[in-house]
């Protein structure tokens, strides 16, 4: 056990080690091709001693490349692939070094210089392949970079099939580069219900109609710094409209097959899935410049408390003080909202959608003059709780989402410069005060929700009885 564990760790050395055979391999080749040339004739002395440690090179990348491929976590396949080009690489560098010693014919040696050359290229797509996907190449081509929509929008969310609509394409754009087909990280794969039961080296991740009890779940609401946390950190998160999907999916029993009508969305679902039809859920960016300016760490005691009562408090980015509350997993009460104040300097994104929070709380909230993001979902807040709210002047984004307020009650906000975006989806907003607001919030956007998609002839199947 100890000699596999020694193994694997000289194995993920591979990444680091490969690219030095290549650069040497690549300079070589160019030497070799150019001295032909009178001009360049005095690389040519180079071209063997270049040859033979390029050679060295990809000779120990092959060996810590096969420790890597020991470890299952990559497609067989295109494992097989990969290593035998290198191989072939190595083989053809240490060839054209005994013939350059031997000084056989040189159009055969530029000939096989060209080969290597070519080799090199198709060996790195592979590996890059397995790395990054098989479609890495023409992701930044194909893919929507400039809002990072993970579930593409949906024309009729209530008609759309749970699993290959929303779900499916989720844990492609979040999880497949590392639990796909081709690769597997901890032998898990992600990319089919029998694999997700199945699991990997921590056993199932999925666990049907309990998601408190998948891996799948409890891993995304790890703290971000913890190393058990999926997706990593420098990879993009899941929101938490993406989460609140997944964890309503699985405790609907994970079928593959029922419409979301079918699945009986929760009063939580049916607020969120209004989002996906219009593609407005993605990763939010919040630019401001309080961001860039330094604040201390926050109390060490403050987050033990939130964290040992399940609330998920997470840095905004791996080097940053600035934090991120989120009580998903909890409910609020007044001594956690106490320990809120005590983050007042870091606090800046607030999720405390369908929690238990009313007026009575909302007068916490008003010392956390750093937030820049509020979720506010659910909530029993009234007019009377959101005047609380008046000296929070950084906020970027307010969601108010199935609460009671009005349009007369987010007028008192009408100072908020900062404020670009305000979710009013099942409030008490008519059509009147909505038009009262945009004046009020000209640079602001007031999402209303219920998005409608209009029907095409060609949506309806006509069946007649033979």
């Amino acid at each position: 056990m100890q000699l596999l564990k020694i193994s694997q760790f000289l194995g993920h050395f591979h990444p680091v080690l490969v690219h030095l055979p290549i650069g040497i391999l690549v300079l070589g080749g160019l030497f070799h091709l150019l001295s032909a040339s009178n001009r360049y004739a005095f690389l040519y002395p180079a071209v063997r001693i270049t040859y033979l440690l390029g050679a060295i090179g990809a000779i120990v990348s092959c060996i810590s490349g096969y420790l890597l491929s020991q470890t299952s976590d990559y497609d067989a396949k295109l494992v097989g692939l990969h290593q035998w080009l290198g191989i072939g690489v190595a083989m053809v560098a240490l060839l054209l070094y005994v013939l350059l010693t031997l000084r056989v014919n040189e159009l055969l040696l530029r000939l096989l210089t060209v080969v290597v050359l070519i080799s090199i290229t198709i060996t790195g797509h592979y590996g890059g392949s397995l790395t990054h996907g098989s479609d890495y190449l023409f992701t930044a081509l194909t893919a929507d970079v400039s809002s990072g929509v993970a579930i593409p929008p949906v024309a009729n969310i209530q008609q759309a099939k749970a699993y290959p609509q929303l779900v499916e394409p989720l844990l492609k754009n979040r999880c497949y580069s590392c639990h796909g087909a081709e690769k597997q990280k901890g032998k898990l794969r992600l990319d089919s219900k029998d694999f997700m039961i199945k699991g990997g080296e921590g056993g199932p991740s999925l666990v049907e109609g309990k998601a408190d009890e998948s891996e799948l779940i409890k891993r995304l609401l790890l703290p971000l710094d913890n190393d058990d946390h999926m997706p990593p950190k420098e990879k993009p998160q899941l929101s938490q409209e993406e989460i609140a999907l997944l964890k309503w999916w699985v405790n609907q029993g994970a079928d593959t097959h029922k419409t979301v009508m079918d699945l009986k969305p929760t009063p939580e679902m049916s607020a969120i899935l209004p989002l996906f039809q219009s593609g407005a859920v993605k990763p939010k960016e919040t630019k401001s410049s309080l961001l860039d300016k330094e604040v201390e760490a926050a109390a060490t005691e403050a987050l033990k408390k939130l964290k040992d009562a399940g609330v998920v408090v997470l840095p905004i980015h791996q080097t940053s003080n600035y934090l991120s509350v989120n009580f998903v997993t909890t409910d609020v009460t007044p001594a956690l909202l106490d320990e809120l104040k005590k983050l007042d300097k870091q606090l800046v994104y607030l999720e405390l959608a369908y929690t238990s929070l009313n007026d009575e709380g909302m007068k916490t909230l008003s010392s956390l003059k750093n937030l820049l993001q509020l979720n506010l979902r659910g909530t029993a807040i009234t007019d009377k709780g959101l005047a609380h709210l008046k000296d929070l002047k950084q906020l970027t984004l307010l969601n108010l989402v199935e609460t009671k307020v009005s349009a007369q009650g987010i007028a008192q906000l009408k100072d908020f410069k900062n404020l670009k975006s305000i979710y009013l989806y099942k409030t008490g907003v008519d059509k009147q005060g909505l038009t009262s607001l945009k004046t009020v919030f000209p640079n602001s956007s007031l999402d209303t929700g219920g998005y409608r998609v209009p029907t095409l002839a060609s949506d309806t199947t006509v069946v007649k009885v033979p």
